[in-house]
């Protein structure tokens, strides 16, 4: 596991792609943003250090979608785990009234958040979670904020993907203050979204394709390759067993490339 320790060069960006065949064997070529093949992420850029007065922060860029990952610590804890001796890690999300084409109200106006933004900040703390020994973080609790600031398809998984970068340098900041005896981080999570169209598989959607899949999948793993969750949804006919096993190849194939990405951001000197 890198260093988490803050470096001047964080607000380097760290840019990854990769190529690959134009569609899958058997099927026509695919048309997809950025040129891509039917395997491949977005153009990826993590900015980790991109809200200084943070104790851990992480700009995340795939293709048009930019989430902005912040990590605060405090001291103390909620009420259900005051005398445990171990801390918490939680989340939050939201959209700028301007993530999207048309503006949104924000749900502080309305009065309370929607089904959708609690679904979505409960799959991100759960997956925090995943990789962190709560109980070696003392009565500490860890806020990572993930604000769309631009949404363009994937938005849940690129918070997961960043708010680790963020929660990563929050730890190490833990750990630095505390004098902690082992260091609360476990290992690496990321998340990526991918969906099935006219039976062919495609990696990290889009906001237009992910209206028009057959099939809509987010797949959250840590950084063994070990599952953390899968949410899937036919949209349309039921689909097959075997279309399940070929979307978790295709998905585990991005998601390594999503932790080194991770590790290169919080690389000293990267």
């Amino acid at each position: 596991m890198p260093s988490v320790s803050k470096h001047p060069s964080w607000n380097n960006p760290v840019p990854v792609n990769k190529s690959s065949q134009p569609s899958q064997p058997g099927h026509p070529p695919v048309t997809r943003s950025y040129q891509r093949g039917w395997a491949d992420l977005r153009p990826l850029v993590i900015t980790p250090g991109a809200m200084p007065q943070a104790e851990g922060s992480a700009l995340v860029e795939m293709g048009n979608t930019r989430v902005m990952c912040v990590a605060s610590l405090e001291a103390g804890v909620p009420p259900f785990k005051k005398g445990t001796g171990g801390g918490w890690v939680t989340a939050e999300y939201g959209m700028l009234p301007r993530s999207t084409s048309t503006r949104m109200r924000r749900e502080a106006s309305a009065g309370k958040q929607d089904g959708r933004t609690v679904e979505i900040q409960r799959l991100i703390g759960r997956s925090l979670r995943a990789v962190v020994d709560l109980s070696a973080m003392g009565e500490h609790t860890i806020t990572v904020d993930c604000d769309v600031l631009r949404a363009d398809g994937g938005t849940r998984t690129a918070a997961i993907t960043g708010g680790w970068v963020a929660l990563a340098m929050a730890l190490g900041t833990l750990q630095a203050q505390t004098n902690l005896v082992r260091s609360p981080l476990l290992g690496q999570v990321a998340a990526v979204s991918l969906g099935v169209k006219d039976g062919q598989v495609l990696l990290d959607l889009d906001y237009a394709e992910d209206r028009t899949v057959d099939v809509d999948m987010n797949v959250i793993m840590t950084g063994n390759l070990d599952l953390v969750e899968v949410q899937g949804t036919a949209e349309g006919a039921p689909f097959p067993r075997n279309l399940l096993n070929q979307m978790l190849d295709t998905a585990q194939d991005g998601i390594q490339q999503l932790l080194a990405a991770q590790r290169k951001a919080l690389a000293p000197g990267a």
